[in-house]
């Protein structure tokens, strides 16, 4: 291996950077063209009533989202700007770690542009869930565990606190950071004496601290967050079919040459080939801790794909420092500089692909696939039939069956107009429910039209009149066809209280 001089790193790293710059700039520009999916217009409605957490998650991604908007308004661009330019800290926090653990530009700025590259951070950040915060959170707990061991100096832990309880804002995997940081420090002789220090305590009080909004709300909520969430990892059905999907599905999101990459770094790692011990166990613990719990989970049920966003970070570490600081046979060195050299073209055509294909279909020749459901396309147009056949109908509310249908409802509807789903109220306990007089009259009801009026509906309602259909389409598919049904003369609250599945155990 030629050692690089000083003018090789400075042109390495202000390239890495203008690629990563670029690339954030065409994050920007997909996320203004691709429609919204039904997942971010939730998180977007979550962002017009911000609280201490909700159903599903705590509040990190609301706020992301309500930032973006009081930028760029209530637009695809508003709901995911700031999750992309958030981006920028996110490589910068990967960057210094990798220059803190292996002493290396070069290592540095190939895992920030890698990490970059990878459709979990490409489109991770784009299509804005909790994971996209939970992936900016953990670069920094990376980050600032490094710097404790560049430093020594005990204030770091206040600082890696917070990166925690920023995580745990985000996210309740990220609790797996816990037993990755004590893994660390009781594998590593050196960092050992710091669980005899006040330090670690501190930090740990600090995100607890940070956390606690979401711990309140979930007291003065009946715990059900905990419970949903928490809960998932009892097996309570064997179903181990699902550890088959973990590694092709991680093998397309962290894109196939990265993940090369990557497997080779965590085994260079494992045998010692570069690095110190506190930077490789903190690496390995990151990572593995981590896919050890959804290997567990995956024995019972689907883990999907983004779930991993938190190793992220360390993966990337892994995979530059396999492209740069470790020594391999000549086979094992043609492979990683292959992974290396059409990581960028690779990562760019696989993003560019996707957002092509989830906007117009053309590369599958208009068929189905994994994406025609979740992203939005076609539903302005759908939006402008559905406000017709309220105004027709003289409906004051538009209620819908599924959260997803209700906050596309949300999204896409005039501003203003009364959305509700009836059912499931634990997920709006955080919203205003609307006044009662609106709820007397004639509702619109949405949904699939092979459906039909539903065990609620000739429950509530002593008449459900069907008033029309429409199509969501991408280009000539049709994806769904919705039916209208005007709802009048409620026998009983139109709102169904009862309680979720998780409070009747």
């Amino acid at each position: 291996m030629i050692p690089a001089t000083a003018g090789d790193d400075t042109r390495l790293a202000r390239n890495a950077w203008l690629t990563i710059a670029g690339l954030v700039v065409v994050r920007l520009i997909a996320a203004a063209v691709t429609p919204i999916t039904f997942d971010e217009a939730y998180y977007w409605m979550w962002s017009k009533h911000l609280a201490g957490g909700y159903y599903d998650h705590p509040p990190m991604v609301a706020v992301v989202i309500r930032l973006g908007t009081m930028i760029a308004g209530d637009s695809e661009l508003g709901v995911r700007c700031v999750s992309i330019l958030l981006g920028l800290p996110m490589s910068y926090a990967v960057y210094r770690t990798a220059q803190i653990l292996f002493g290396s530009v070069r290592v540095a700025a190939t895992a920030a542009m890698l990490l970059n590259l990878t459709l979990m951070a490409a489109v991770g950040t784009l299509i804005v869930t909790p994971d996209a915060p939970l992936l900016v959170a953990s670069s920094f707990v990376l980050f600032f565990c490094a710097k404790l061991v560049e430093t020594g100096r005990g204030v770091w832990w206040l600082a890696l606190g917070a990166a925690v309880g920023a995580a745990l804002l985000s996210k309740y995997t990220a609790m797996f950071f816990g037993a990755a940081i004590l893994i660390w420090l009781l594998a590593v002789p050196k960092m050992r004496p710091w669980l005899a220090s006040p330090w670690p305590y501190l930090g740990g009080a600090v995100a607890f601290a940070i956390f606690s909004p979401v711990i309140l709300w979930n007291a003065d909520h009946q715990w059900v967050s905990f419970i949903k969430q928490l809960g998932r990892a009892k097996i309570e059905d064997f179903r181990p079919v699902f550890i088959a999907e973990l590694i092709p599905t991680q093998f397309v999101f962290a894109t196939p040459l990265i993940f090369i990459l990557g497997v080779m770094g965590l085994y260079g790692l494992a045998r010692r080939r570069a690095g110190d011990a506190a930077g490789r166990v903190l690496i390995e613990a990151m990572v593995w801790v981590i896919v050890a719990y959804f290997f567990w989970h995956a024995l019972h049920a689907r883990v999907e794909a983004n779930w991993f966003a938190p190793i992220y970070p360390a993966f990337v570490l892994a995979a530059a420092a396999a492209a740069h600081a470790m020594t391999w046979s000549p086979r094992e060195q043609r492979t990683a500089a292959f992974c290396l050299r059409w990581a960028l073209p690779a990562g760019i055509v696989m993003f560019v692909a996707l957002i092509v294909q989830a906007d117009t279909g053309v590369l599958s020749g208009y068929k189905r696939d994994a994406t025609v459901r979740s992203v939005g396309v076609g539903w302005r147009p759908l939006a402008a039939e559905i406000e017709a056949a309220r105004r027709r109908a003289g409906a004051t509310c538009v209620l819908a069956m599924d959260y997803g249908t209700t906050a596309w409802l949300s999204f896409y509807l005039p501003r203003g107009t009364c959305v509700l789903q009836p059912i499931q109220r634990i997920r709006w306990v955080n919203f205003p429910e609307p006044d009662p007089a609106q709820l007397a009259g004639t509702q619109l009801l949405v949904d699939e039209a092979q459906i039909g009026p539903r065990f609620y509906v000739t429950n509530t309602f002593g008449r459900a009149e069907k008033i029309g259909e429409a199509e969501r389409k991408r280009g000539p598919l049709t994806i769904e066809t919705y039916a209208f049904y005007a709802l009048s003369e409620p026998k009983r609250d139109v709102l169904d209280r009862t309680p979720p599945p998780e409070l009747q155990r």
